[in-house]
């Protein structure tokens, strides 16, 4: 067989130095590699500060140096490596580089067409944390990541809660990613880079964004079982106690799992799609029953409730306890009689949403993880042949190449430095060196996405400038809950279309949008994207010139047995491992805690994907297909334990509800104050932490009786105390904050700016907001570049409201638009209500 050339590959000739170190910098070089860039990673004499099998996938595709920036010499070398390079990519503590001499802002002077991005833990402009010990849980843990961590762990009384999902690098490495190749896309208009920070904690705050929105006033119809369990405990003043059992009679039939006759769970995911539940329940073949009992489906669920023909509505989240209870008690009955792996492919070929519960071992040598491209093979130096995850974003007409990275490699600065003088990079001429606007001013998107991923991307573009323009049916497919509320994050700063594109009228106006914008961003699978026409050979003949990029959820570079399955973040968490190291057992999975786990992240892979593509057609005047998938982001979301070789350990990483932390150096402590403690060290500094009194003689201590020695110690004095101490020291640890008390403190008047000069957090409290609700939400803040515009976008209009205003800008004429109104063509509105209650 043939390897496919990387110089295919769309960012092939790009040059990137990578100074980075644990996850979140080497990913984001890695993830440039996979895209075809030219890496040379940088480590220290004695390699990496992070000594894991993981480094092996963070650095394929990079020519590894040892550079002692501590000297004269290596900072010289480094300078030189700079002094050839496209991107410098770093993710030390604000200033740290500039102190060793190499200052992005100076380089910059002379070198005015480079492209710099740091990511630190915490913001260069917080000045309470900027120099603290970032490491991920101590992140974390001031981020709210660990505390009130999902409804479930809220009730069970498990807070804080451990998780070793490196959120905040996942979500740092994708935003930086795309924020570097956004620049480099400008960079081929106006010959100007750019110096960009990316703030750790920022990240995962934006990848949180759908937990810290906060709604006054959400009807009643919204609020869950566990919400109203959650109220009537805190009410009465009762203890949160729940058993696992209890609370899984909490849960919405069509947002669980399910015993199959294997005895593995199978997760189910049709909650609040028009048709997903109606199929599922008629494949199981108890519809009819229910209906029979009195089980109804409302026409139009986007009225009042107050309207109903009953309490009832198939189709809508979450559903009223008696229903709920009824149709759960049925499914369970009817799952038990088949394996999971059965009801896997029914539901798949049935197109409605469902999967097995696997452990990551069994994704990484799964089937399907392999035929896609997924997980690849790769061949390392140290380890042998490994199974990595495979790219996280590809296009489509190159991605074949990406599936065969060159394994990281060491080698001298000589050769390194000569390598990348072999590649000459060709810059447009600057025309306007005081060009401020956004990196994709001028850009129009066309966005069909639903749910989160999808029009979370597009939502990201138009921070940098994008004009966007979002078309759904006429009639919405999805309820309230998923439309409207998830939409006040995701609809912000765009221009809401409802068209029937299945009408002759609707299809035309499909057409024309489709003729007039740039790009094109879709969430759904091949055989739908076919079904639309807007398979590569369609589109070229309604938009030659356009950009299209696919989200999905089971996709990878190669077709496979599931690729057509359609789903969710939380189907991938089933199938990937995440819901049962989570929960810890197969009998008891757990969705991981927060909305957006994984979604939000394949969001900013989306954006990346569009990127891509706008600089390979700058570049080559080709217009590509962006590609990501949710399973291709769960690769990264589990970097430091996903991947497999001859010889390799237990699968062991912490798992459960119930655990602290990893080890005694890095877990939680309960305190004199009450509070939860996170402690986050390495063996490698148990110096320091003896250093300290209270801590003497803890390394001669056996291992397992640190852990007893270190929570005496912390209970004898309060968590305020503990910080200041340990943080004197220079070692990490943090009081575990949570959401609600972060939007209280950072908590802003809207002023027009998104708020990219402010600290690690920035919420916006919008009194006047459409939806006639006050509304506080997160600012688009976390990528903050020095010459670039960030745009503070419009709060989310009402869906359909630019319906009119769009189609005649197209063209139409008012009494065109009124006659498509009166014959279902277009809508100007779903509702009466912004958020029906």
């Amino acid at each position: 067989m043939t390897i496919p050339s990387r110089d295919t590959l769309p960012l092939a000739g790009v040059k990137v130095i990578d100074f980075g170190q644990y996850i979140a910098g080497p990913a984001v070089a890695m993830i440039l590699g996979d895209l075809g860039a030219t890496v040379v990673h940088i480590d220290p004499p004695g390699g990496p500060m992070w000594q894991s099998p993981a480094n092996a996938t963070l650095n394929r595709n990079k020519m590894i140096v040892t550079i002692d920036l501590k000297s004269e010499e290596g900072v010289e070398q480094a300078k030189a490596l700079i002094a050839e390079a496209d991107i410098v990519v770093e993710n030390f503590r604000p200033g740290k580089l500039a102190k060793l001499g190499i200052d992005f802002a100076e380089l910059r002077q002379s070198q005015p067409d480079l492209i710099t991005v740091s990511i630190p833990g915490f913001a260069s402009a917080d000045e309470e944390r900027r120099e603290l010990r970032a490491y991920e849980s101590v992140i974390a843990a001031s981020s709210g990541v660990f505390t009130d961590m999902g409804l479930n762990r809220v009730l069970m009384g498990v807070n804080p809660s451990f998780s070793p999902l490196p959120l905040a690098s996942s979500y740092g490495a994708m935003m930086a990613a795309s924020a570097a190749v956004l620049a480099l896309q400008a960079r081929e208009r106006t010959g100007l880079g750019d110096q960009i920070e990316v703030p750790l904690a920022s990240a995962v705050m934006e990848g949180l964004c759908y937990n810290s929105i906060k709604i006054d006033g959400l009807p009643e119809r919204y609020i869950t079982q566990r919400e109203q369990e959650i109220t009537r405990r805190r009410t009465e003043g009762l203890p949160m106690n729940v058993t696992y059992e209890e609370l899984q009679e909490l849960l919405d039939p069509f947002y669980r799992s399910y015993l199959c006759k294997d005895g593995r769970m199978f997760y189910v995911v049709c909650p609040s799609h028009k048709t997903h539940a109606k199929r599922c329940l008629q494949t199981l073949g108890i519809y009819d029953d229910l209906v029979a009992e009195g089980l109804q489906e409302e026409d139009d669920t986007y009225k009042p409730t107050s309207e109903w023909s009953s309490d009832v509505s198939l189709g809508v989240y979450p559903l009223p306890k008696f229903w709920a209870d009824k149709i759960a008690a049925k499914m369970k009955e009817v799952f038990i009689t088949r394996t999971a792996k059965e009801w896997e492919r029914i539901f798949g070929r049935n197109k409605f949403p469902g999967a097995p519960q696997r452990w990551l071992q069994e994704w990484i040598n799964d089937d399907h993880a392999e035929t896609s491209g997924l997980m690849i093979d790769v061949e390392d130096p140290e380890y042998g042949m490994m199974i990595q995850p495979g790219p996280v974003v590809w296009l489509e007409e190159s991605g074949e190449a990406a599936l065969y990275p060159i394994p990281r490699r060491w080698v001298d600065v000589s050769s390194a430095l000569a390598q990348l003088k072999k590649q000459r990079t060709k810059l447009p001429r600057v025309t306007d060196p005081n060009d401020w606007s956004g990196w994709l001013e001028g850009i129009r998107v066309l966005d069909l996405c639903n749910v989160i991923a999808g029009p979370h991307s597009v939502s990201y573009l138009a921070r940098f400038g994008a004009e966007v323009i979002k078309l759904d049916p006429s009639k919405p497919m999805y309820d309230a809950w998923n439309t409207v509320i998830f939409g006040m994050s995701h609809m912000r700063g765009k221009k809401s279309v409802l068209t029937d594109i299945t009408s002759e009228h609707g299809r035309q106006v499909f057409e024309e949008l489709v003729k007039s914008v740039d790009v094109i961003v879709w969430n759904a699978p091949d055989n739908q994207i076919k079904a639309m026409g807007l398979d590569a050979d369609n589109l070229a003949r309604l938009n030659p010139d356009a950009i299209f990029c696919k989200l999905d959820c089971f996709s990878g570079v190669r077709r496979g047995p599931r690729t057509d399955y359609v789903g969710y973040d939380d189907l991938v968490q089933a199938t990937t491992g995440i819901m049962l190291r989570f929960g810890g057992l197969m009998s008891e999975p757990e969705e991981h805690a927060h909305v957006g786990t994984i979604d939000v992240m394949c969001g900013f892979g989306g954006a990346l994907g569009v990127a891509t593509a706008l600089y390979q057609k700058l570049k080559t005047g080709k217009a590509g297909r962006g590609r990501t998938s949710l399973s291709a982001n769960s690769g990264l979301l589990q970097v430091p334990f996903c991947y497999d070789y001859t010889g390799r350990g237990l699968f062991d990483e912490p798992s459960g509800r119930y655990v602290n932390g990893y080890d005694a150096l890095s877990r939680f402590y309960y305190t004199a104050s009450g509070e939860y403690l996170l402690l986050s060290t390495y063996e490698k500094d148990i110096g320091r932490l003896e250093a300290i009194e209270a801590f003497a003689g803890l390394s001669a201590l056996p291992h397992e009786e640190r852990e007893g020695f270190l929570a005496g110690v912390f209970a004898n004095d309060t968590s305020a105390a503990w910080l200041e101490v340990l943080r004197a020291n220079d070692i990490g640890a943090a009081v575990c904050d949570n959401i609600d008390a972060l939007r209280a403190a950072y908590v802003r008047t809207p002023d027009g700016t998104p708020g990219i000069d402010r600290g690690s957090y920035s919420f916006s409290v919008y009194e006047d907001h459409p939806s006639g609700h006050t509304v506080t939400q997160l600012d688009p803040f976390a990528v903050r570049p020095t010459r670039s515009a960030v745009n503070m976008m419009d709060p989310a209009e009402k869906y359909g409201a630019s319906t009119r205003s769009v189609l005649l800008e197209l063209g139409y004429n008012e009494t065109d638009i009124d006659v498509m109104l009166q014959n279902g063509s277009i809508s100007e509105t779903w509702s009466k209500e912004y958020l029906p209650s």
